[in-house]
This record gives structure tokens, C-alpha cells and sequence, in this order.
């Protein structure tokens, strides 16, 4: 994007230039001087209050017009700022100016194409030694992974200009300099983020998501191609219900044998939980057998850890803070009784994070935890004795063949489901029964309430 004013018409823009060329006469036109610049005479310098009273005096209107009239003029790219070159506008004070030379000028119809504009960024970045503004910075790697197909040649340029520019004289050089900036300030404006921190980080989101690295469309049908192989037969608009569908026959066993925490779990179930560790954590069937593994191996931390960071998320907010020192103490406190071995980093942000706890504050800790189980817990799980014993005691059902007269009967006898709720309170109550298994027994405190009972 650009900060030109829409002027497309050819007549407008001839009119334009013929003011800005009657500007530089030398004798009606604005009067110029040298300007000393840090350490370096700029020549041709103008102040803004001199360009806007030759506007005023020529078209004969206000101040105000003027200005307005030197702003469309600074933001066309026909005049440029010395002294704060972000500041496109023309100011009505001593404020330096100078006429960009017609090289720039939009007649040369001069495509600002991104490889021009590399070349100048990486010019810029040799001169500077790698201090760009930020805006220049952020251009700069976003074209260094655009066009990192040919940076090479966009360095050999950048390095042979600047080559060239030192043999300048300084007054010339930090003149083509201000110009060349000027032109790409036009071209290529700062991006503008917005003050809010929604808007900026949605911003830096679609950034991200902009640069991010593309996959070719083969790969991701031949992906498409390798899920729906490995699912279509658990899916049930695809492949048939075993033993049979209960929304067409009105037989409940599917559900039965499907049931959450059923003590002999299908070989479908069994089947799914090795594509994934996700699908195995996902089931809770399939997650109690893989805490068995876990606890033949003494490595159960790591799953205890991700279950109670679950927990922190979905609970309720009046015991978060509860649940967060609770976790603290026993998870990533120096010397907890099952401390989880992460990298310093994630346990700085975690530990660090605590401090406020809120839903989502393990996110980054139990990411880490996730990737070290599916890297290595969870494939070790599937060729171990607990994976193979439960896939030959897993239940293959027989097909229902109802006849139409028992699919009659089905539907008259007809049974109320189990209400979710009532589901969901007897899952709190034997995960309860099962921490209270899992905690440690007090021996003096069991031996000191018989005493008081005697």
C-alpha cells in the first residue's frame, strides 16, 4: 500500500508537476538556501512556512488551503521532509523541506516491485551495520523469506550500489540518500499497529500466518487421503455400527459396549487409540490402560501433570487458585514428590505465570509435557505387553440382523438412556475412590484415631 491520494488522472497530474516545476524557478519560484544538516551543507533547502506562502500567493487562497494543497504535494512524493522523514505532511513553520528530483516523480511510472525495494532494505542495512528502524526490520525479513530464492543476487546489487554511493561526495551522497528514502517512505509507509492489544496481536497473527512456509497441494491431498483411509472405518456415516446401529434398530448394546470407562473395550476402540496420542487420551478407557503402563514403568508423573493441568482448564474459576498451588507443589516446586523434568525455559514462564494463575496458564508446560509422551511414552505403549493384552481381550461384536417384525419389537420396548448427568456424577465419584487410593496413608494418624476410639 501506498499513502498517494487517489489522482489517476493523467491532466491532474501534469497540472501538478507543472506547479511543482514553476516552484523551482529561480527567480519566481521558492527561494532555496544551504542548510548545514548534522555536519553536512544540504543544498536547495526550503522551509515549509516560504512553500506555503508561494502556494497562497499563487493560487490566491488561504493559508489553510495552501497547506493542504503542500501536504497532497509531500505525500505524492513531489516534496520530501528533511528532518523527520515519517512525518508526511507540510507544516506551516521553519520545518526543512527539498524538491524530490523527477527521477521519483510518479510520470516515470517507476514500479515499486519488492525486489527494488529488497535491494534498497539490504543497502540500507550494510550502511547502517544491521540497525534498521523497526518498520524497516520487519520489511526486511519479511522479503528475506519471500525472495530468499535469489537474496544472493539481491546482496551482490545492494553491495555494488553501495560501493558506487561511497565514491559520491558527502553533500551528494546524503542527498540521493534522502531522496531514495523519501521515495520508499511513499511506497512503502510503516505499518501502522493499532494501540490495543487486541488489534496488535491479531495483527502479528496474520503476519504469521502470511509467512508462514506453504505446502504443496500434493501433500496435503495425499494427508487428506491418509486420514480418511485410516478413519473411514470408524466413522459411522462411512462403515456400519457394530453390532448395529441404535438409532435405526432401537437396540442400546453399542452404546453398552462404548460405555466411557467399560471394563472390556471394543477392537474398534482398541484400534483407535493407536492413531494417536491425542485419541488415546481423549477416551477414558483407553487413557486408565494407558496409566497402567505408565505405572509398571514408574513414569506416570508426566500424565498425572497434563490431566491436572485439564483440569485447571475446564474447572470452575473459584477453585483455580486452589488447583494451581496444588499443582505448583506437587509438579514443579524444588524437590515436589512428582516432579516433571521440562526445559528451564517453559518451567520460568510457568512458574512465573502462577503467580496469577488463570485457565491457561500450563499451556505452555503441558504442550512440553504432550510432545515428550508422544515422542516417546506413547510408541513404547503400543508395543508393550499392556497394549497387546488388551487387544486380544478386546471384544469383537457380532452383527445384529433384526427382522422386521424384532425391529418392531425393539422400537415398543424402547428403554430411556442413562441421563448424562447421572453419567457424569459416577465418573466424579470413582475418580474420587481412585485419588483417594492414590494418596498415601498417614500410619500415625490411622493409629492415633484407634487409640482415641479404645
Amino acid at each position: 500500500c501506498t499513502l498517494r491520494p487517489c489522482l489517476d488522472n493523467g491532466a491532474t497530474i501534469a497540472t501538478l508537476e507543472a506547479i511543482v516545476v514553476e516552484m523551482q524557478d529561480p527567480k519566481n519560484g521558492v527561494k532555496g538556501a544551504e542548510q548545514k544538516l548534522n555536519v553536512t551543507v544540504i543544498p536547495h533547502v526550503i522551509a515549509g512556512k516560504d512553500i506555503i506562502m508561494w502556494i497562497a500567493n499563487k493560487m490566491n487562497t488561504t493559508p489553510e488551503e495552501a497547506q493542504v494543497f503542500g501536504t497532497m504535494l509531500v505525500t505524492y512524493g513531489y516534496i520530501y521532509p528533511l528532518q523527520n522523514h515519517r512525518k508526511l505532511v507540510m507544516s506551516n513553520d521553519t520545518s526543512l523541506y527539498r524538491f524530490q528530483t523527477p527521477y521519483y516523480w510518479p510520470t516515470q511510472k517507476w514500479v515499486a516491485e519488492d525486489s527494488d525495494y529488497a535491494i534498497y532494505l539490504a543497502k540500507r542495512n550494510i550502511r547502517k551495520k544491521g540497525m534498521l528502524e523497526p518498520y524497516e526490520q520487519a520489511h526486511y525479513n519479511h522479503l528475506h523469506e519471500w525472495l530468499n530464492h535469489k537474496w544472493d543476487f539481491i546482496v551482490m546489487q545492494a553491495t555494488e550500489q553501495y560501493k558506487a554511493n561511497k565514491e559520491r561526495k558527502k553533500p551528494d551522497r546524503v542527498v540521493f540518500d534522502c531522496q531514495e528514502r523519501a521515495y520508499w517512505m511513499v511506497n512503502r509507509p510503516p505499518v501502522i499497529i493499532q494501540t490495543s492489544d487486541c488489534y496488535y496481536f491479531t495483527n502479528m497473527f496474520y503476519q504469521q500466518a502470511i509467512m508462514r512456509s506453504k505446502v504443496k497441494s500434493s501433500v496435503s491431498l495425499g494427508a487428506l487421503v491418509k486420514y480418511i483411509t485410516t478413519y473411514k472405518n470408524h466413522d459411522s456415516f462411512l462403515a456400519p455400527c457394530l453390532p448395529s446401529n441404535p438409532w435405526q434398530t432401537d437396540n442400546d448394546t453399542y452404546w453398552t459396549l462404548n460405555m466411557r470407562r467399560v471394563e472390556v473395550p471394543t477392537k474398534m476402540r482398541v484400534e483407535r487409540w493407536s492413531f494417536s496420542l491425542f485419541e488415546l487420551l481423549s477416551d477414558l478407557r483407553g487413557r486408565d490402560d494407558f496409566k497402567l503402563f505408565l505405572k509398571k514403568e514408574f513414569s506416570g508423573e508426566n500424565l498425572a501433570f497434563w490431566e491436572a493441568a485439564e483440569e485447571l482448564k475446564w474447572g470452575t474459576a473459584s477453585s483455580m487458585s486452589t488447583k494451581a498451588e496444588t499443582i505448583f507443589k506437587t509438579f514443579l516446586a524444588p524437590g515436589a514428590p512428582r516432579w516433571i523434568n521440562i526445559d528451564g525455559r517453559t518451567m520460568g514462564l510457568t512458574v512465573k505465570g502462577l503467580e496469577h494463575p488463570h485457565r491457561y496458564v500450563l499451556e505452555a508446560a503441558q504442550t512440553h509435557v504432550f510432545m515428550l509422551m508422544k515422542k516417546d511414552t506413547f510408541f513404547r505403549y503400543l508395543k508393550s505387553p499392556v497394549y497387546k493384552d488388551i487387544q486380544k481381550k478386546a471384544l469383537n461384536p457380532e452383527p445384529h440382523n433384526f427382522s422386521p417384525a424384532e425391529l418392531e419389537r425393539n422400537a415398543q420396548n424402547r428403554s430411556p438412556g442413562i441421563h448424562p448427568i447421572i453419567l457424569w456424577q459416577q465418573e466424579e465419584e470413582e475418580k474420587a475412590k481412585a485419588t483417594a487410593a492414590a494418596t498415601p496413608i498417614d500410619v500415625k494418624a490411622v493409629m492415633s484415631k484407634i487409640d482415641r476410639k479404645k
